[in-house]
């Protein structure tokens, strides 16, 4: 191998281990999780005060760009698990759990979409998406990461910063107002999750019946029937109620509580209308 072979693997594997680097791993109401939730309070709360009466065209760039910033710690992420340093030695072995489409990685998808589109029903749909189910996934991890904490401290970066830009772009849309608030929002939102569940669908039949993957896991969603239950809460579900019912419950799960965070969105809105008067 030739000394630029050479000083460029040397280079990549010094990348790899940087991109590796170690940390205690971080645990629920720890320092880091505390910081992580000041943190995206502190953004949501500059954000809105900033750009509270933007443009239409200021909000898509606010949803466009951060949408590319989670697309780019997403692919810092894929790096991560596809590549290993063992022994100096450069080993590849994708790790197919870490696929990216889970539920909450269709936001930063959403997103993309939404701040390339002009006005029209279809964007509108997909802010809907964004401010309630895309809220509500980010609430989710960031108030229980117990789950996605790991040893890899560029990990647990990129997962709190992903879902706390998720929290901040739903409150953002309707501090902003560019989300109409009104009990129809989740029925505006419905189509696009439904989609993103039939993608998920799809993509978790063909890795089980192709094999695939091999004999590791493939579960977009945490639905599948092909693999033990994992989600939190709905995994009780999954042990007592069949498939595809339980499925339902899902879809029907998180879209009662999209509608429950439209409702609390409505009521502080409210709330704020009649102190102002």
């Amino acid at each position: 191998m030739s000394n630029i072979g050479c000083d460029s693997m040397k280079i990549l594997v010094s990348l790899l281990t940087f991109l590796d680097f170690d940390m205690t791993t971080p645990v629920m109401f720890g320092w880091f999780h505390i910081l992580s939730l000041v943190l995206t309070i502190l953004v949501a709360v500059l954000l809105c005060r900033v750009f509270s009466s933007a443009e239409e065209k200021t909000v898509r760039r606010i949803v466009l760009y951060t949408s590319v910033i989670s697309i780019v710690l997403e692919v810092y992420k894929q790096i991560n698990y596809t590549f290993f340093v063992t022994d100096g030695v450069i080993v590849t072995d994708y790790q197919w759990y870490a696929f990216p489409f889970q539920f909450c990685s269709t936001p930063m998808y959403v997103g993309l979409l939404a701040g390339l589109l002009r006005p029209c029903k279809v964007r509108d749909a997909l802010y809907s998406y964004l401010a309630t189910y895309g809220l509500f996934a980010g609430l989710c991890v960031m108030l229980y990461p117990a789950q996605v904490f790991i040893s890899t401290i560029g990990i647990n970066i990129q997962t709190m910063i992903c879902h706390g830009l998720m929290i901040v772009v739903g409150i953002y849309l309707m501090f902003s107002e560019a989300v109409k608030l009104d009990h129809k929002t989740i029925l505006r939102a419905l189509p696009v999750f439904v989609v993103n569940v039939i993608i998920a669908i799809i993509l978790n039949e063909l890795a089980y019946f192709t094999g695939f993957v091999g004999d590791e896991t493939f579960n977009m969603f945490f639905f599948s029937p092909h693999y033990a239950p994992s989600l939190p809460v709905y995994s009780i579900v999954q042990q007592y109620v069949s498939y595809p019912w339980s499925l339902f419950i899902y879809i029907a799960g998180f879209t009662a509580a999209g509608y429950i965070i439209t409702a609390i969105a409505m009521l502080i809105r409210r709330v704020f209308s009649h102190r102002e008067k």
